[in-house]
């Protein structure tokens, strides 16, 4: 039997570099870095005071009605601002979406940790105690409620799940709609990932692992560098990416305007350590054999591939590592960036916004740049094109992600120039 082929017809992005799908790719292109002091919380305490937030952010600015804030966590709030996005985009609405047979499957690492901090607070201040925790902590704090509003706000019966594996839960969630709907459990999927854990306590944890760079509060743009000497850890950020895959068919019969074809997924686990990647890159290799087997491609069919790229020591020489294994000698001849440089590091919503940046690649024929990649880390293994602080205009026809995260999980999605 003829397996279903699953095309991109919607796209909806909040984040550090813009408040919505244009805004961000524009900035993308122009090389614009989203970071800057911490506005969230005051982080005088902490040795990392900078981070990639969501400016002025309101679900006014998205037609929707102030007061839903009041019942859901930052990371709720991004994932349904997206979704509208896409689904504007994609040719619904709240009244013609229901009649559709659509699922939602959002990836998120962290979920509601603000309401989270806020409880642990109210629970331990003397004047507050445990009867003055809110109510409603626990369902604000839940990773499932990002997807839970956005079947509520549409209507959507059909399932609706949510994917925890940590930095790979965006493109996981990926990929997981792309078989929902090749195995006919739906013909539609809100997908994509979400997280906003820019708070006092997030970012130290963080600092306690030695994970965030430390070296540019005094210059929060030049703190995500990816693949270059100075590195020094990755700039926690906050957002949503949401794209909606449909059927192929399902798209063609409502005329739907197609954006690209999504081609493969491969997903692995590292079976390692925690924290820390095989060095290798050996199992992030074995989600990008299985993606690039999933679209029938070769390694010299990708022009594009958007990194991982954290700006650590220890993912940027693995991830560099694994490319030379996947693609051998025709690694020389492929573009790689990491947008990270830009957004600074998404979590549960990275391979997501990652994954939009692709579609675009493929549709525009634009490779986004690495910005702050001054002194490339050749002797540490980064020997690649990283595409250095400019981007460049050239065809790309299949664009492939790949998301590295801890416990090993490793997720790559494929996408394609649409063509009947």
């Amino acid at each position: 039997m003829e397996r279903r082929r699953v095309v991109v017809t919607g796209l909806g992005v909040v984040s550090p570099i813009g408040k919505d799908a244009d805004e961000t790719w524009k900035n993308a292109k122009e090389g614009k870095s989203g970071a800057a002091r911490i506005t969230l919380f005051n982080p005088e305490r902490l040795d990392v005071q900078i981070a990639a937030e969501v400016k002025d952010f309101s679900l006014e600015n998205y037609s929707l009605n102030k007061k839903l804030a009041r019942r859901m966590a930052r990371f709720t709030q991004l994932a349904l601002a997206s979704a509208v996005q896409a689904v504007n985009d994609a040719g619904y609405n709240e009244g013609t979406l229901k009649e559709e047979k659509c699922a939602v499957v959002l990836g998120c690492c962290i979920g509601g940790i603000d309401a989270c901090s806020e409880g642990f607070e109210k629970l331990l201040d003397p004047a507050f105690g445990p009867s003055r925790i809110p109510p409603f902590t626990t369902p604000l704090m839940i990773s499932n409620e990002a997807s839970a509003n956005i079947s509520m706000h549409y209507g959507l019966k059909n399932l609706s799940w949510t994917l925890t594996n940590a930095c790979a839960s965006g493109t996981d969630s990926l990929g997981l709609a792309l078989d929902l709907i090749r195995a006919g459990r739906c013909d539609m999927c809100i997908t994509g990932g979400t997280d906003s854990c820019i708070t006092e306590f997030s970012v130290a944890c963080y600092e306690g692992m030695n994970a965030l760079a430390r070296n540019y509060n005094d210059a929060p743009e030049k703190a995500s560098r990816p693949f270059d000497k100075k590195r020094c850890g990755f700039l926690l950020a906050e957002g949503s990416a949401v794209l909606i895959f449909e059927e192929l068919e399902h798209a063609k019969k409502r005329g739907a305007k197609i954006y690209a074809e999504v081609a493969g997924f491969g997903a692995s686990c590292d079976a390692y350590h925690i924290a820390a990647p095989l060095q290798d890159g050996s199992g992030a290799a074995l989600a990008v054999n299985e993606a690039l087997e999933d679209a029938c491609l070769k390694p010299q069919d990708i022009q594009y591939y958007n990194a991982h790229g954290t700006s650590t020591m220890s993912n940027d020489s693995a991830e560099t590592a694994m490319l030379h294994t996947v693609f051998g000698p025709q690694v020389k001849k492929l573009r790689v960036s990491s947008t990270k440089s830009m957004t600074g590091h998404l979590i549960g919503a990275a391979g997501s916004i990652e994954a939009f940046f692709c579609v675009k690649a493929v549709t525009d024929d634009f490779i986004p740049p690495t910005i702050n990649l001054e002194d490339q880390d050749t002797e540490g293994g980064c020997d690649l094109d990283y595409t250095p602080n400019k981007g460049i205009q050239t065809e790309v026809n299949a664009a492939m992600s790949a998301s590295l995260g801890f416990g090993g999980h490793n997720g790559c999605i494929i996408i394609k120039k649409y063509k009947e």
